[in-house]
């Protein structure tokens, strides 16, 4: 599946190869954005693989698309991913108003913000790749509509 040809790129595996491989699953969408970005300096069978995967099951739009890229870039035969639609997490309104009702009455958004990075750190992180600048505004509205009957 890989191509033979030679744009720069490396045709070996990176010493590090197995710390990449790690860091393209890790929480961190940051984490998998520079083991994307790494990867795609090497144009081997495994990197490629691995972009692939990105490509296809990474959550956070940037990342899939820095793998498009990437693989773009080795000559692969890649489609540019779609934008995510909808909740990335399924209830996620559910576990949003979880932690909001776990907060003191008169609670501030930062207390909020807080509390979901620590307690649901796979949900902030995903959205806030997702969401980019608009994070903080998303999250705001969320947070000023929860519990509202």
């Amino acid at each position: 599946m890989t191509n033979n040809h030679d744009i720069g790129a490396v045709n070996e595996l990176p010493e590090n190869f197995e710390e990449l491989k790690r860091a393209a699953n890790r929480t961190s969408w940051r984490d998998r954005l520079n083991a994307v970005n790494e990867l795609g300096n090497w144009d081997t069978a495994p990197t490629i693989k691995l972009l692939q995967h990105v490509l296809t099951n990474d959550q956070v739009f940037q990342v899939r698309e820095a793998a498009y890229f990437k693989l773009k870039q080795l000559d692969e035969d890649v489609q540019m991913p779609a934008k995510n639609k909808g909740e990335l997490f399924k209830g996620l309104n559910k576990i949003l108003l979880r932690i909001k009702k776990s907060l003191p009455e008169g609670h501030t958004f930062e207390q909020f913000k807080e509390k979901l990075q620590k307690t649901r750190l796979d949900i902030y992180d995903t959205y806030e790749g997702d969401k980019d600048t608009e994070f903080d505004s998303w999250l705001h509205g969320i947070w000023e509509t929860l519990g509202r009957k």
